[in-house]
């Protein structure tokens, strides 16, 4: 069980994923109590700050993957319209992936403050 106070922090939602206990109003925003299997606390690699909550279940828009080039080899996933703003389209982009029972979640970061690394 871990508790959580004063972070944005990450928590994916579904199988073998971790789940908030409770929760409660604090001098600082809110405080959850959550309890994750060891598995997925690991995928923190004992990074505990500017951690994201987020789960599956409030996902918004539906979007596709492009498949391009010689045999369809090359994937892309599509960024829905309505996503598009404020988005720099000319700098590096993190990504991980998140493998659950019957879903694999991937989870991009785009730095908005970052600067063109490309023309």
């Amino acid at each position: 069980m871990i508790i959580w106070d004063n972070y944005s922090w990450f928590l994916a939602s579904g199988d073998n994923m971790g789940k908030v206990l409770s929760s409660k109003r604090s001098s600082t925003g809110l405080l959850f109590e959550v309890e994750l299997g060891y598995d997925e606390a690991t995928l923190l690699k004992g990074h505990y700050g500017d951690v994201h909550m987020f789960t599956e279940k409030i996902a918004e828009f539906e979007t596709n993957i492009s498949s391009r080039g010689k045999n369809f080899v090359t994937k892309y996933f599509l960024i829905p319209r309505r996503l598009r703003k404020d988005v720099n389209y000319n700098c590096p982009v993190n990504c991980q992936k998140i493998d659950t029972k019957d879903k694999i979640i991937f989870i991009y970061v785009v730095d908005k403050t970052m600067q063109t690394v490309r023309a």
